[in-house]
């Protein structure tokens, strides 16, 4: 059948409307791909139950006479601010705080970094994560351009550096770097992870392929609390943040069990992480065992359950609302795995230590989340990298006192070791101590320094001073933290012989580092004194470019 020239036109005209209408919907919705592409290559399926591998029936051994149990309960993005110890919350975290009162509070606790990942691979390796390059938090590529294309402040993208960024899924820690989890497995430990790993999500990255028995949880990145739709959610959308733009449209309601298809939870995420850390407790009452418990709370994208939700109607803000809902829910979840420890008769003979990955996010937009601290996640003002950390023992360390000491996410992994009877690798630098080795548990911040850095942006802690350098700005920052905890005089003009002291020991430590597995594509400002959300950055605002 011969086509006329006004149908061969009218065909024509139609395809130039389809060819343009594609171009226009990849420009507005490009930042879908990665979502669609994993949906495609791994579509989550229903909800399965999960069997956790049962320990013998009954002990060998009494468990106060087994190696301790450890317990490491890692909150996501938890302002220091956020919990009710020491007079701070939003909202009472009696279960959090218990912690703390039957244990060790150090005051001056560190994460690993300032933003998640690099802290996780701290807390695994025991080493700052630059030691091997793992400098950046992974992160596709669309993800670093949504924040460039979307945040209005003059965000930097490096488009000529995406031919050397790996696949998501492969950014992860050298397989020669020996995680906690191997280390206890080796000294007889059966190893368990729940909730976030982004450590990588290949088949020789997962938790599973890395010293892990059991793994549930969502690699390489995060998960949704609960469906958008769902009934039972309220969601808080922050419609100024790139990021959450970015979350919202990629990720998944699902997690994998032992690197399996992904599934859907059978409830709100936080809910069922608990629910499943106090079954795979149960299962494991009667061998001595490591758990990784890695919740996701608080980090966005904001969603509570709409239970929650309702039981803080005196909070009007929704936004707040909504955020003090999670952290409800994450206090809820560490009460009912204590509670089991408790039924189980293991809390004596377990160590629990709790912790932040980081500081609370600028871009949920609330100012007071890191109070009294400056900064937020993605800087390493105190706001950023000064995190809760408790650490309980009954009977091996004191109850309810403060110290203050030092203490950082690098130091999980001595602290473990030495509980379990393991001898650290001679073969590396490790960045950490035993904190059970500190018998004087008086002193003040001590000697040994701490460093981090997250390209031209480092910083490095030592003995009662902290120094931050920067390129971009072009700045230092000199604080004594034992008189100004705070950071709110900057003495790097007026003291310029520990100025010139600090920078030496930071570019010593420094010259330590490894060089980066993979670079960062984006740069964007963060501003020190104010969440993002608010007005745009003045003259009189403090900030600094970070690099991921």
């Amino acid at each position: 059948m011969k086509i006329g020239k006004r149908g061969a036109g009218i065909a024509l005209a139609a395809l130039v409307v389809v060819a343009v209408t594609g171009v226009v919907l990849f420009n507005r919705y490009w930042y879908y791909l990665p979502g669609i592409l994993q949906e495609i290559r791994d579509p989550v399926q229903p909800n399965r139950e999960v069997t956790w591998d049962q320990g013998p029936a009954d002990a060998a051994i009494p468990a106060s006479e087994r190696r301790p149990n450890i317990v490491v309960i890692l909150a996501d993005d938890l302002g220091f601010n956020d919990i009710s110890f020491g007079g701070g919350g939003i909202v009472p975290t009696p279960n959090i705080d218990s912690i703390a009162k039957r244990g060790v509070t150090f005051a001056n606790g560190y994460a690993g970094n300032a933003t998640c990942a690099p802290s996780r691979a701290a807390i695994m390796t025991g080493r700052y994560a630059t030691r091997f390059g793992f400098e950046f938090t992974p992160a596709p590529p669309q993800f670093a351009k949504t924040i460039a294309t979307f945040a209005d402040n003059g965000a930097i993208y490096f488009e000529e550096r995406e031919k050397d960024v790996p696949d998501v899924n492969m950014m992860s820690v050298p397989e020669n770097e020996i995680y906690i989890s191997r280390m206890l497995q080796e000294q007889g430990y059966h190893t368990l992870m729940l909730g976030k790993w982004h450590l990588g999500g290949t088949d020789t990255t997962r938790p599973e392929t890395r010293g892990f028995d059991e793994a549930l949880g969502f690699a390489p990145g995060a998960s949704l609390f609960l469906p958008k739709n769902d009934p039972n959610v309220v969601n808080s959308i922050q419609d100024f943040d790139p990021i959450d733009k970015f979350l919202w449209a990629n990720l998944p309601f699902a997690v994998q069990f032992n690197g399996g298809d992904r599934f859907e939870p059978s409830e709100y995420m936080t809910d069922y992480l608990t629910n499943e850390a106090v079954k795979a407790i149960q299962a494991n009452r009667n061998r001595p065992f490591f758990m990784y418990l890695s919740y996701n709370a608080v980090h966005t994208p904001l969603q509570a359950l709409k239970s929650d939700y309702d039981k803080l109607s005196h909070i009007e803000d929704h936004t707040l609302r909504t955020y003090a809902a999670m952290i409800v829910a994450l206090d809820r979840g560490v009460g009912e795995v204590l509670d089991e420890l408790r039924k189980q008769g293991l809390e004596e003979n377990t160590i629990v230590v709790f912790t932040s990955d980081n500081g609370g996010a600028n871009y949920i937009g609330l100012p007071d989340i890191n109070d009294p601290y400056r900064g937020f996640k993605a800087s390493f003002f105190e706001g950023g990298i000064h995190v809760p950390f408790f650490l309980k023992w009954p009977g091996h360390v004191p109850e309810g006192k403060t110290v203050e000491h030092r203490a950082a996410h690098v130091d999980i992994f001595a602290t473990a070791a030495a509980a379990a009877g393991a001898s650290l690798a001679q073969d590396r630098v490790y960045d950490g101590i035993d904190l059970l080795g500190l018998t004087d548990w008086e002193g003040g911040l001590g000697e040994r320094p701490l460093y981090f850095r997250s390209s031209h942006y480092k910083t490095l802690l030592k003995g009662d001073w902290k120094l931050q350098v920067s390129e971009r700005p072009k700045k230092n920052w000199l604080f004594n933290l034992a008189e100004d905890p705070t950071e709110q005089v900057n003495l790097a003009g007026d003291n310029p012989e520990k100025l010139a002291e600090m920078i030496a020991a930071l570019e010593e430590i420094d010259d330590e580092q490894a060089e980066p597995i993979w670079p960062a594509l984006v740069e964007a400002p963060m501003m020190i004194d104010r969440p993002l959300g608010g007005a745009p950055r003045g003259p009189e605002d403090e900030f600094v470019f970070w690099a991921n």
